[in-house]
């Protein structure tokens, strides 16, 4: 299944961006440290030029450390970016972000003119908590479901910082297919727009095959289902989630395990590594070219 998710608003906040992002002195964009890959907008490198870049790997605390400590050397191969992570609710965290800002333009003086930084991020990945973490106030709002800042605004920070908050948007193209499904995995596309079943299916084979101990524990599995699928019918018989004449309800079990994951519940997890996404991205490569080479 194809995810596409492209609302109105996104498109005008595209285009805002590009016109506003030359006159930056630096860039902020807030990853999901579970998939800094899929999360990551390929629009940014060819918008900002040479403007430094800070890529943060935000929900560090709910992403796999090992695979973590992978993506920051991996990110950082782009000329001018610097990575940093952080774990929620840790102000003393996030203010180090401000000091890898300062550090990343020693040429502007802060005395003459305040250092203009624009933050961006995919909806939900915890960009408007972060806001008000630097800012010290509720300067952004937040909220649970994604594309909850609809319009630019400019929040003064300490040290001389003028902050640029931007409406998360994702991009027209989710490819590889792949990527669409980690994101709504993660809750950063509407609710409303998911087969909710195919998504808990994709998660259900992924974790049966880069983390079948921690199924094991949490679902208190002797030997582990073959598949996806018989996963999912195996959950269901263990919370007794039955529908009428006896049937695995497979909608609450996809319910469960979305929401098991995202709250951190199955355990520290990340979706993609490096080594993942590089293959992907061949293969859709291939794909296209194979496409394109038909008559």
């Amino acid at each position: 299944m194809a995810i596409n998710w492209f609302p109105g608003h996104m498109h005008k906040a595209r285009k805002e961006i590009k016109q506003v992002m030359p006159t930056m002195d630096l860039i902020i964009e807030v990853l999901d440290a579970r998939i800094p890959f899929s999360s990551e907008n390929p629009l940014v490198p060819a918008l900002r030029g040479e403007t430094p870049l800070i890529r943060v790997l935000n929900k560090r605390d709910l992403a796999d450390p090992e695979i973590t400590g992978l993506w920051q050397p991996w990110l950082e191969k782009e000329r001018g970016v610097r990575t940093i992570t952080l774990s929620h609710n840790q102000r003393s965290e996030a203010l180090g972000i401000l000091k890898l800002a300062e550090d990343m333009t020693p040429n502007h003086d802060r005395q003459k003119s305040a250092l203009r930084v624009m933050i961006l991020g995919i909806p939900n990945v915890g960009k408007s908590t972060l806001i008000n973490t630097l800012a010290g106030r509720p300067a952004a709002k937040t909220g649970n479901e994604p594309a909850v800042t609809r319009a630019q605004q400019a929040i003064k920070l300490p040290d001389n910082i003028l902050l640029y908050d931007t409406p998360g948007f994702l991009w027209p193209k989710l490819s590889p297919e792949a990527c669409g499904y980690r994101l709504a995995i993660t809750g950063a596309i509407r609710s409303s727009v998911l087969d909710f079943g195919d998504i808990a299916l994709f998660e259900a084979d992924y974790l049966l095959q880069a983390y079948p101990e921690l199924v094991r524990a949490r679902y208190g599995f002797e030997t582990l289902p073959p598949d996806g699928l018989a996963l999912m019918d195996a959950i269901a018989a263990k919370r007794r989630f039955f529908a009428k004449g006896g049937v695995p309800d497979l909608n609450k079990v996809s319910e469960v395990l979305l929401n098991e994951f995202r709250a951190g519940t199955l355990g520290r997890i990340s979706l993609e590594t490096p080594d993942m996404v590089e293959r992907e991205r061949q293969e859709a490569a291939t794909a296209d070219a194979g496409k394109a080479a038909r008559p």
